[in-house]
């Protein structure tokens, strides 16, 4: 679905009382021209937006309806529900809900919501009903206790002539197991108490996603954080690992050793890295790439140098369940760690004079691909952005692991995404980039680069599981960057005819098409 920028265009103009050729001036295009945009009849992207935006003293958000996306998406998402698929609602009913109802459209949103967490609360019960060996024995437990009070207590009251020595005896076994079955009740009930926190915290990803795009995925009191704390790093020497180690050791009295897989201790590390708080150590393995370690000691750094910078965003009412704060903080750990690593204003002047060129930008920055793309996630600096990129990871088997959304291109956030996307090429061409224009049901059209990385493997044993890492932006945004060279991005031709997901898209025809759509008609609800 194209968001109709030409009417928002033309409406900021008259408001401002500007006429059409007096705009057309300004941005450097013909009153023609321009009238062709204001009547959505050509896109507009790329400088040319943000001259346009620039004249109309407007946010290119604004002229795009990034909030509006969000919104059509999840009631899509709802529409699409198997509860209300005989309902025939789709894309252009939830487009015609957003405009003209907003609030109800909201409302609608957060019931869809509840109405999520109440279905994973009721699965998490029935699961654990159904297989928690626990749950199983505290149940036995329960019946056990609850048998030999009967039993008591039909003996109390069935046998007139028990002697007093008994009858205590008797009354003791029923205390005894009524306190028994008190603390089954208690255990109980917090095996259910757990699996309801569970099912409350089953959202904490979309909560994550309210965050980033409540903040538009850029966080300033991070990044002024960043920026204090790369310049106490450069007073200390370059920036880089042999810096970081010197900074870890003075300030905070943290050591680093390098070893086998074999020389980690009893907590279990991961693979590649570990710290040990007991002993203040971090741990990498031999095989460790030096952008990892650069990296992961920025990142405890970070967390020890200002650790109120990260809890000060985590403190947001829009995070409700422990969960959700809990993947915050790692995501935003990771946030402030490549904010250090990559400082806003040099690396946003580097990505445009290398036209976003990933692997120019990793050689700059001793960075891997993944440390890159996130990276440019986050370049949305009011008045100082880059290209609006999403991102998307996903293991060998297809499924989804991390997800950064792009207004407009709602990526999935778990699951699996659709087969056809680059995302899934890359795991066929290896260490390459894969690059694709592709089209939605709806006419949006987005350019999708996708590349495999892999851990480095210790020994013939040891199973490397490569990882695809995939940036989309909407086409208008193509020919600023390396990836949209030689492509002829007015063609719709060439472009893949894509989904979001099997289950959500309605390509009918597709021959890629892995399962049954939830609701049949209407546009994706990526479109």
């Amino acid at each position: 679905m194209r968001a109709p920028i030409g009417i928002r265009i033309s409406s900021r103009r008259k408001t401002l009382r500007i006429s059409q050729a007096e705009l057309a001036r300004r941005a450097g295009i013909s009153a023609s021209y321009l009238n062709l945009i204001e009547a959505n009849k050509r896109e507009v992207g790329g400088t040319l937006l943000r001259r346009i935006a620039g004249e109309l003293d407007i946010d290119v958000g604004e002229l795009t309806g990034e909030s509006e996306h969000r919104l059509i998406h999840e009631i899509e998402e709802a529409f699409a529900d198997p509860v209300l698929a005989d309902a025939g609602l789709g894309a252009a009913e939830a487009r015609d809900l957003v405009a003209q109802n907003p609030a109800v459209a909201q409302a609608i949103v957060r019931l869809y919501r509840a109405y999520w967490a109440a279905t994973a609360s009721s699965e998490a019960y029935a699961n654990r009903l159904r297989a928690d060996p626990l749950l199983s024995e505290l149940l036995h437990q329960v019946l056990s206790g609850i048998t030999a009070v009967r039993s008591s207590a039909e003996i109390l009251e069935e046998v007139a002539d028990l002697e007093e020595a008994e009858r205590g005896r008797f009354v003791s076994a029923i205390g005894r197991e009524t306190r028994g079955l008190t603390a089954v009740a208690r255990n109980l009930i917090g095996q259910f108490d757990q699996a309801s926190e569970g099912g409350r915290s089953a959202l904490p990803r979309r909560e994550l996603d309210d965050l980033i795009f409540a903040s538009d995925n850029y966080f300033p009191r991070l990044e002024a954080a960043a920026e204090t704390m790369r310049a106490e790093l450069d007073a200390l020497g370059p920036f880089g690992e042999t810096t970081l180690i010197e900074a870890l050791d003075k300030q905070f009295g943290v050591g680093v050793r390098q070893g086998r897989a074999g020389d980690r201790d009893a907590l279990g590390w991961p693979g590649q890295h570990g710290y040990d708080p007991a002993t203040r150590t971090v741990w990498f393995r031999n095989t460790t790439t030096l952008a990892t370690r650069q990296f992961q000691l920025t990142r405890l750094y970070c967390q020890m140098a200002d650790p109120a910078a990260i809890d000060a965003e985590i403190a947001s009412p829009i995070l409700t369940s422990a969960a959700a704060r809990t993947l915050a903080h790692r995501a935003l750990s990771s946030y402030l760690a490549g904010a250090v690593v990559f400082p806003y204003s040099a690396f946003l002047s580097e990505a445009e004079a290398l036209r976003y060129d990933i692997d120019a930008l990793r050689e700059t920055y001793r960075a891997s691909v993944e440390q890159v793309a996130h990276r440019l996630v986050t370049l949305r600096k009011p008045g100082e952005s880059g290209v609006p990129f999403g991102f998307l990871r996903s293991d060998p088997a297809g499924r989804l692991t991390k997800h950064f959304p792009l207004p407009g291109l709602l990526l999935p956030s778990s699951g699996h995404a659709c087969p056809l996307w680059a995302i899934y090429a890359a795991f066929r061409a290896p260490d390459t980039f894969v690059r694709q224009v592709v089209q939605f049901s709806g006419g949006a059209r987005y350019l999708f680069i996708a590349r495999t990385v892999s851990r480095r493997i210790a020994g013939f044993t040891d199973q490397t599981l490569p990882i695809s890492v995939m940036l989309a932006c909407d086409v208008l945004h193509a020919d600023r960057t390396v990836y949209g060279a030689g492509l002829d991005l007015a063609d719709h031709r060439a472009d893949v005819p894509v989904g979001p997901a099997c289950r959500l898209c309605t390509r009918a025809e597709c021959s890629s098409r892995q399962e049954e759509p939830l609701a049949p008609g209407g546009e994706g609800i990526f479109a």
